[in-house]
């Protein structure tokens, strides 16, 4: 129980039942605090121990100075953890480790349990294998289950291993989609003495896109598995309270303008306004007019703009959704009191103190898409022609190239560069959104009844987040004409978006390879980094679902859609997309009609259960996992292996040497790619060796509770460009244990630099590990052997990350680079200073780099943020200092 020093509990009744609350109010200028900062508030004002939260932290929130820069610690404790597959399966695998690292410590392994409730959805390992065909969803889940047996055996294992952990079976929705319609609560209870205790609902996930939450009002936000696993054994977040940007919205959406617009306009802008590490709060007379599901479009993107959460108010509209998707009514009356008596609730004419101010005005956004390789490059939709053919001879060496190809069903064309390939409806961000999903459904209607078909050359899938959409599809009489036109249901899941677009058409294929094409991918996600969607393709454009039917029917982004005709009927008319997009009022009609909270309520009854086939799996019994020595999918995580009672201490890194030297935006992907595995890469090689056919490789994501298979995939993606091994791409670098360093894998090299005892250093730019909150873009730099990362500025999950596994991350200086000072990866380096963390966080760490008796000295700033953050640090990362606890 909390020590309630400022007085704050007191009770609250809703329709005829009381809880407690701690009322914020009782700290002095909390009123004036956004919204945001009042739930974080209100978190430590209930966690109060006196020890990692003390009443003078509580004021010091309370008296929160908008224009300082973040230097208050505070012990965040979410309400709830959230995860996905590809990342939750490590976890588990994680934590069934740790329960035998606890006993060979003398601890209790039974110590090892979420404390907190965690919710685990199977959405990352469906593949698109089948397309354009009725069957496509049973067929490609009939692959997905024989594929992932080991590893479904192993989550059903954990759901009875472990208290407090669900998991919402394959098949069922996104992960995001389903938090949103189903289990966020927005207001929490937790009985406590036989007292009811409400409280806002919080949560961190092991996806970064867990701030799609943020459109309900739930403070939230993406964290590496690593810390994950530690909220759910009881460990707060330790963090710096942000600054926070208020983004003032009024207006409305013109005609003919989607959400997707909205959310690439306010990508852009966010990203250049630089919010890395902050809170975005949505407020102004314009949010009432953003509807729930825009809502969480815009909440959904904030790590493509980079701020921690991005987040709306509750109001009327956040309570209306809660209705439409079927939640308790007393539920939906205690937010509402609850919010409202904690001056949660939003007020349009009350404008809270924030750090930094924007404004947009709604009827100012344009139609657009984003690429070819990153979320915020938005492109004018009138200048996406243009913009491609700027771009296509920095793609291929064949710029006016086209191949004829004829496929087996004896169809022929010519395929040219710019030729869509791959169009999908796909990804957490748009499938929740009913707008632009019927708005796609509707321009499917109109192609069919003029009989247009996608260009041959096109892989086309719809893949929604949840079964509803399935239902209002069905409903509106739309799923037809979806089908129709090649948009048949391939599954319910992340596919498209995190690289599961499985095998292009495959003469086509034949030919981009061959030619050497710069071919396009058009999807409605949020991620079109290099390499992610497609080994095959090497542009990709973000953009909302009706366009990416339009574009699946031209066939090529060499198109200007204002004045060039999307294709020509067989009677020779020519169509424009003025022909095919629905109208506001049209969109309209069909969600008023065809969309009913008994959907949800139906479609969520047995959330948890999964149909026979997940109720057949044989799950293996016990405390402690027996873990197969020969299983490719599932192996015990070596981290905890002759793990001390108590840590050593840290000493001062000499004769370092560089294995990768980076540019500016490497990604999570680029470090720990998510999607298809290389035969002839070393991840492809071991796995061949141990008798895996090269049709069953599956991806990366897919074997993340493997170390071998992940070690060997680090830095492994096929467009990496490391500058140490210039004139390469992928997973290469140099081997200095050998003489004139030759030209080796990466895996290969860290091999031989362990053998020599080397450390090793990561050189990067800006943005260094930008995207998803990938735990084993650090597990695997860990693994490598990488003591010391030094970056021009580190993205906030993966910088987190890497403290999590041991890993010290280091910034140069502003203004400073590897460039700037001349390094070229090929010196040794010593880090001096390194030992002063034993005892406080230094500012600066110097740096020797000595080529050819030559030096180049230099000061890096250290990213250790927090004293929080250095204790884990010490110990090795986060799980060795959690383990150490729990067993003292």
């Amino acid at each position: 129980m909390s020590i309630n020093s400022f007085g704050a509990r007191r009770s609250l009744d809703v329709d005829g039942q009381s809880y407690e609350i701690y009322d914020i109010d009782a700290v002095p200028g909390s009123s004036d605090l956004p919204y945001s900062l009042k739930v974080l508030l209100e978190n430590l004002l209930r966690t109060e121990d006196g020890a990692n939260i003390t009443a003078d932290q509580i004021t010091a929130l309370g008296q929160w100075d908008a224009t300082a820069q973040p230097s208050h610690e505070i012990q965040f404790t979410p309400a709830r953890v959230i995860m996905q597959d590809f990342t939750g399966v490590p976890c588990i695998v994680d934590l069934a480790t740790m329960r035998e690292a606890i006993a060979d410590l003398g601890g209790d392994p039974n110590k090892v349990n979420p404390l907190s409730p965690a919710e685990m959805v199977i959405d990352h390992s469906v593949i698109v294998e089948k397309f354009g065909v009725p069957d496509a969803l049973q067929a490609n889940m009939g692959i997905e289950y024989d594929r992932n047996r080991e590893r479904y055996q192993f989550l059903r294992w954990g759901q009875t291993a472990f208290e407090n952990f669900r998991v919402v079976p394959p098949g069922t929705g996104i992960v995001h989609q389903v938090n949103l319609e189903h289990l966020a609560r927005v207001t929490f209870v937790r009985e406590e003495d036989g007292t009811r205790i409400a409280y806002p609902d919080t949560c961190v996930g092991t996806d970064s896109h867990t701030t799609m939450v943020n459109g309900l009002g739930v403070v939230g936000w993406g964290v590496g598995g690593i810390e994950a696993e530690a909220a759910m054994l009881g460990q707060p977040v330790s963090m710096l309270v942000p600054r926070v940007v208020g983004f003032k919205l009024s207006g409305e959406l013109p005609e003919g303008v989607t959400a997707t617009d909205l959310v690439l306009r306010i990508t852009q802008m966010l990203r250049e306004h630089r919010v890395v590490g902050k809170f975005v709060e949505f407020y102004g007379s314009g949010v009432s007019a953003v509807p729930l599901a825009n809502r969480a479009t815009l909440g959904n993107m904030s790590p493509e703009y980079g701020s921690t959460v991005a987040i709306f108010p509750v109001d009327d509209v956040t309570l209306d959704y809660l209705r439409l998707t079927g939640r308790d009514e007393h539920q939906i009356k205690l937010i509402e009191a609850y919010t409202k008596a904690q001056g949660m609730w939003h007020d349009p004419s009350h404008e809270a103190r924030y750090s930094e101010y924007l404004e947009l005005d709604l009827s100012t956004v344009t139609p657009a898409i984003a690429g070819p390789k990153r979320p915020q490059d938005r492109i004018e939709l009138t200048e996406a022609k243009e913009s491609f053919e700027g771009l296509v001879p920095s793609y291929t060496s064949n710029p006016g190239v086209k191949v004829p190809v004829t496929l087996s069903d004896g169809r022929s064309f010519e395929l040219a560069n710019g030729a869509v390939t791959v169009a999908a409806i796909t990804s957490c961000t748009n499938t929740s959104n009913p707008s632009v999903m019927i708005a796609a459904g509707l321009v499917a209607k109109k192609a069919h009844e003029l009989g247009l078909k996608p260009k041959p050359w096109v892989k086309t899938s719809l893949a929604p987040g949840s079964q509803v959409v399935t239902d209002y599809f069905n409903r509106a009489g739309l799923a037809q004409h979806l089908s129709t036109v090649g948009f048949d249901l391939v599954g319910y899941g992340c596919t498209t978006c995190i690289g599961n677009t499985g095998p292009l058409i495959p003469e086509v294929s034949t030919a981009i390879n061959d030619k050497d094409l710069a071919v396009t991918a058009v999807l409605s996600g949020n991620r079109n980094f290099e390499g992610r969607i497609s080994p095959d393709v090497k542009m990709n454009y973000l953009a909302s679902p009706p366009l990416v039917v339009i574009y699946a029917l031209a066939g090529t982004m060499d198109i200007d859609l204002a004045t060039e005709p999307v294709a020509v009927t067989d009677g020779g008319k020519e169509v424009f997309l003025t022909d095919l997009w629905p109208s506001a009022a049209e969109i309209a009609e069909i969600v008023n009609s065809s969309i009913s909270a008994q959907m949800y309520t139906e479609r969520y009854a047995d959330v948890f259960d999964g149909g026979e086939r997940w109720k057949s799996l044989e799950t293996p019994e016990g405390d402690t996992f027996a873990w197969d020595a020969d299983s490719t999918y599932v192996r015990k995580l070596p981290i905890f292996d002759g793990m001390a009672a108590s840590p050593e201490p840290m000493h001062d890194i000499h004769d370092a040497r560089v294995l990768l030297k980076l540019g500016d935006s490497v990604t999570t992907d680029h470090i720990s790619p998510a999607g298809a595995i290389k035969p002839d890469s070393p991840a492809g090689l071991w796995l061949a060796e141990q008798g895996v056919q090269r049709k069953d490789f599956n991806s990366y994501g897919s074997r993340r509770g493997n170390h071998e298979v992940m070690m060997r995939g680090t830095f492994a993606n096929i467009r990496l460009r490391n500058q140490l091994a210039p004139g390469t791409e992928g997973g290469f670098t140099r081997d200095f244990t050998v003489a004139d360093g030759p030209v080796s894998t990466i895996y290969d090299a860290a091999v031989n630099y362990r053998a020599a005892n080397t450390p090793l250093v990561v050189l990067g730019g800006k943005e260094y590990g930008s995207g998803s909150s990938r735990d084993w873009a650090a597990k695997g730099t860990m693994l490598l052997g990488v003591k010391v990362v030094i970056a021009e500025s580190y993205e906030r999950i993966h910088r987190s990350n890497l403290i999590g596994m041991g890993v010290l991350p280091l910034q140069f200086p502003e203004g400073v680079s590897a460039d700037s000072l001349g390094l070229s990866g090929e010196e040794t380096f010593d880090f001096e200073g390194i030992e002063q963390i034993n005892e406080t966080i230094p500012p600066t760490i110097h740096v020797t780099a000595t080529r050819d008796g030559r030096t180049t000295e230099f000061d890096v700033v250290v990213r250790i943020d927090t004293p929080g953050e250095r204790e884990y640090y010490l110990n090795g990362g986060i799980l060795q200092y959690v383990l150490r606890r729990m067993a003292g």
